[in-house]
Protein backbone atom coordinates (compact mmCIF):
# COMPACT_ATOMS: atom_id res chain seq x y z
CA UNK A 1 0.00 0.00 0.00
CA UNK A 2 2.99 2.54 1.22
CA UNK A 3 1.90 6.46 1.17
CA UNK A 4 -1.23 6.98 -0.67
CA UNK A 5 -2.13 10.35 0.73
CA UNK A 6 -5.51 8.90 1.92
CA UNK A 7 -7.00 9.21 5.48
CA UNK A 8 -8.52 5.48 5.50
CA UNK A 9 -10.17 4.60 9.10
CA UNK A 10 -12.68 2.28 10.19
CA UNK A 11 -13.05 -0.62 12.76
CA UNK A 12 -11.42 -3.73 13.87
CA UNK A 13 -13.58 -5.42 16.35
CA UNK A 14 -14.76 -2.72 18.83
CA UNK A 15 -12.17 -0.79 18.28
CA UNK A 16 -12.01 2.28 16.07
CA UNK A 17 -8.77 2.78 13.72
CA UNK A 18 -7.11 4.60 11.39
CA UNK A 19 -5.63 2.00 8.90
CA UNK A 20 -2.06 2.25 8.28
CA UNK A 21 -1.73 -0.70 5.33
CA UNK A 22 -3.38 -3.45 4.58
CA UNK A 23 -2.73 -6.51 3.28
CA UNK A 24 0.93 -6.86 3.98
CA UNK A 25 3.07 -9.70 4.68
CA UNK A 26 4.60 -10.12 8.09
CA UNK A 27 8.10 -8.71 7.48
CA UNK A 28 6.46 -4.94 6.60
CA UNK A 29 3.73 -6.00 9.29
CA UNK A 30 6.97 -6.45 11.67
CA UNK A 31 8.56 -3.28 10.66
CA UNK A 32 5.32 -1.08 10.70
CA UNK A 33 4.50 -2.38 14.34
CA UNK A 34 8.53 -1.55 15.97
CA UNK A 35 8.47 1.33 14.28
CA UNK A 36 4.86 2.92 14.94
CA UNK A 37 5.06 1.25 19.50
CA UNK A 38 8.08 3.18 18.98
CA UNK A 39 6.50 6.68 18.02
CA UNK A 40 3.91 6.22 20.84
CA UNK A 41 1.09 4.66 18.66
CA UNK A 42 -1.17 1.48 20.45
CA UNK A 43 -1.09 -0.42 17.21
CA UNK A 44 -3.32 -3.10 16.01
CA UNK A 45 -2.96 -5.81 13.84
CA UNK A 46 -5.65 -7.87 12.21
CA UNK A 47 -5.00 -11.49 10.35
CA UNK A 48 -6.47 -11.35 6.46
CA UNK A 49 -8.86 -14.39 5.76
CA UNK A 50 -7.01 -16.45 3.58
CA UNK A 51 -9.24 -18.86 1.14
CA UNK A 52 -6.80 -21.58 1.31
CA UNK A 53 -4.14 -22.58 3.83
CA UNK A 54 -1.57 -22.28 0.91
CA UNK A 55 -1.71 -18.55 0.33
CA UNK A 56 0.48 -16.69 2.40
CA UNK A 57 -0.86 -14.54 5.31
CA UNK A 58 -1.54 -11.53 5.54
CA UNK A 59 -1.97 -8.74 7.98
CA UNK A 60 -3.64 -5.27 8.42
CA UNK A 61 -1.54 -2.67 10.66
CA UNK A 62 -3.61 -0.26 12.19
CA UNK A 63 -3.10 2.37 15.07
CA UNK A 64 -6.02 3.97 17.52
CA UNK A 65 -5.12 6.89 16.75
CA UNK A 66 -7.61 8.59 14.65
CA UNK A 67 -5.85 11.39 13.26
CA UNK A 68 -2.81 9.94 11.95
CA UNK A 69 -2.09 10.02 8.54
CA UNK A 70 1.17 7.99 7.56
CA UNK A 71 1.70 10.25 4.94
CA UNK A 72 1.16 13.57 6.71
CA UNK A 73 3.96 12.17 9.36
CA UNK A 74 6.28 10.80 7.11
CA UNK A 75 6.88 13.96 5.04
CA UNK A 76 6.26 16.77 8.23
CA UNK A 77 9.29 14.28 9.31
CA UNK A 78 7.59 13.73 12.86
CA UNK A 79 8.43 9.77 12.60
CA UNK A 80 11.67 9.01 14.69
CA UNK A 81 13.44 4.88 13.62
CA UNK A 82 14.43 3.06 16.37
CA UNK A 83 18.01 4.75 16.79
CA UNK A 84 16.31 8.39 16.60
CA UNK A 85 16.51 9.85 13.11
CA UNK A 86 13.62 10.90 11.23
CA UNK A 87 11.61 8.54 8.63
CA UNK A 88 11.94 9.40 5.12
CA UNK A 89 9.76 7.95 2.29
CA UNK A 90 11.98 5.77 1.29
CA UNK A 91 13.08 4.71 4.76
CA UNK A 92 8.78 3.99 5.63
CA UNK A 93 9.07 2.14 2.57
CA UNK A 94 11.95 0.17 3.36
CA UNK A 95 13.79 1.07 0.26
CA UNK A 96 17.14 2.00 1.77
CA UNK A 97 18.09 2.42 5.73
CA UNK A 98 19.25 6.07 4.95
CA UNK A 99 17.23 8.45 6.11
CA UNK A 100 19.20 11.43 4.38
CA UNK A 101 16.25 14.45 3.87
CA UNK A 102 16.88 14.78 0.37
CA UNK A 103 13.51 13.09 -1.37
CA UNK A 104 15.13 13.58 -4.99
CA UNK A 105 18.78 12.57 -6.39
CA UNK A 106 20.85 15.03 -8.22
CA UNK A 107 22.85 13.59 -11.35
CA UNK A 108 26.80 14.01 -11.00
Amino acid sequence: MGLAGKHTFGSIGDTRVTFVEKKIDENRKDFLQKLLVHNGFEVIIQEEKRKTEEEPQLFTVAVTDMVFNPTIWVFERKLRTLDGRKVTQDYWNQKTEDTNPHYWKFAD
